[in-house]
């Protein structure tokens, strides 16, 4: 009965509905007929012992008094006027509204009648109440909801804890190797844009790697070199990562406006949704969150009258396009597995490349444990740029942006300023 009843204000309604019809019901059972005893004291002299009507010389019946005489004593007028004037009651407590006919047999067996489907109506709600809060209300449940809560446990570095900003989460803990880990409530998820199937869009997860064993491969055709064609789907990117992401960014703008402006100016335009879904397509891959919200800020950096384009750990910053056409020519060059570790090959088609060097190198994001490594024309990829592992592109950003305000490094890296232009010095 309680699952057909799933308002709070419908159950409200029906207990007052039935308190309403007891109270009518019993109102109109007690009320009786009024009866005429003002007329009948008129009528009869007090003491007088005289029936109403008969004659003052007549001699009395031998009848006995009728109404008898009360045993106190009559009342006197006063009496009578004292009592007439009693305390104030309220007229709906006095019982006397206009004189109306009184009910007959069948209205107050109807009245009787819902009042008591009324009274049954209520006990069965509130007994079935009683019967859910029993049954499904168990104190392990009940002892373990505030743990459920907390169910989605995430992993960041050591300078990465504003990633968990706006987040319910319990306090981080460290774990090997340098990482921290913390339990937050579990949120609700948008769907992805113009996916029509209801797939949730991967949202702050994005913001960390994930966590997985080394894959191995067999030799032979590196197969996230050769996708299967997709149709793009434009994806929507969370707004908490959004903020996160332009939060790091306008720290950066900041900083080259004060210090090398030149270098800011190098900095393109917002990429479209469109452009990087149809990149994701030709590529078989899913750019992680952080990287799209990126390039949704800055699509790239490209060189401004003679001066060197924006970027990281010194290889400039690729757009959209740039990213994909240097992902196609390096599985060109090396589009075969080597049936190891695709972290320690020379090239795999599952890394995306958003900076180049000129020289050969790349700085990539593996689309799968969404880290940053860098690619060497001459030896393997390496997940340590500038000697120090960096966990997301989200965690770059920030890097890049603390080293700039502080004076400090990013690994062997350190951001400077050369002859007005932005550049990155190695430091020991």
């Amino acid at each position: 009965m309680l699952r057909l009843i799933t308002s709070r204000w419908v159950r409200l309604a029906l207990v007052a509905a039935a308190v309403a019809a007891i109270v009518v019901a019993v109102l109109r059972l007690r009320r009786s007929p009024a009866v005429p005893g003002a007329a009948l004291r008129a009528e009869i002299v007090p003491g007088s012992g005289a029936a109403p009507g008969s004659e003052a010389g007549a001699v009395p019946a031998p009848s006995p008094q009728w109404p008898p005489a009360p045993i106190l004593g009559t009342p006197t007028a006063d009496d009578l006027k004292h009592y007439a004037t009693g305390a104030y009651m309220p007229r709906f407590l006095t019982g006397a509204p206009p004189s109306r006919a009184p009910l007959d047999d069948a209205t107050r067996r109807r009245l009787t009648r819902w009042g008591a489907v009324a009274v049954a109506l209520c006990l069965l709600v509130f007994a079935t109440q009683l019967l859910e809060t029993s049954t499904f209300s168990k104190d392990g449940t009940t002892a373990s909801s505030t743990e459920e809560e907390y169910t989605e446990e995430h992993f960041f570095a050591e300078g990465d804890h504003d990633v968990l900003d706006g987040r319910d989460c319990m306090p981080a803990s460290p774990r090997p190797g340098g990482w921290f880990a913390a339990l937050c409530k579990k949120e609700a998820e948008p769907e992805r844009a113009g996916s029509g199937g209801g797939e949730n869009a991967p949202t702050f997860q994005d913001l960390i790697p994930l966590v997985s064993a080394p894959e191995e491969r067999a030799e032979g055709p590196d197969t996230d070199c050769a996708p299967v064609v997709r149709t793009p789907v434009a994806r929507k990117v969370s707004p908490r990562v959004t903020r996160a992401v332009n939060r790091q960014w306008a720290r950066i703008e900041r900083w080259l406006k004060a210090n090398a402006p030149a270098s800011r100016r190098t900095l393109r335009g917002p990429a479209r949704a469109r452009t990087i879904a149809v990149a994701e397509a030709q590529m078989g891959l899913r750019f992680p969150n952080d990287l799209r919200a990126s390039l949704l800020r800055h699509n790239g950096a490209a060189a401004v009258g003679g001066t060197w384009p924006f970027g990281f750990l010194s290889n400039g910053f690729l757009g959209v396009r740039e990213i994909r056409d240097t992902w196609r020519g390096l599985c060109e060059v090396d589009g075969e597995s080597e049936g190891s570790d695709p972290r320690t090959e020379w090239w795999d088609g599952r890394m995306i490349p958003f900076g180049s060097d000129g020289s050969g190198n790349h700085l990539v994001v593996d689309s799968v444990m969404r880290d940053v490594g860098k690619t060497d024309h001459e030896g393997q990829m390496s997940f340590t740029p500038g000697g120090v592992p960096i966990r997301s592109h989200y965690a770059l950003l920030k890097a890049v942006a603390d080293a700039m305000e502080t004076g400090g490094a990013v690994g062997h890296w350190k951001p400077g300023v050369t002859e007005g232009e932005f550049d990155w010095d190695v430091v020991n």
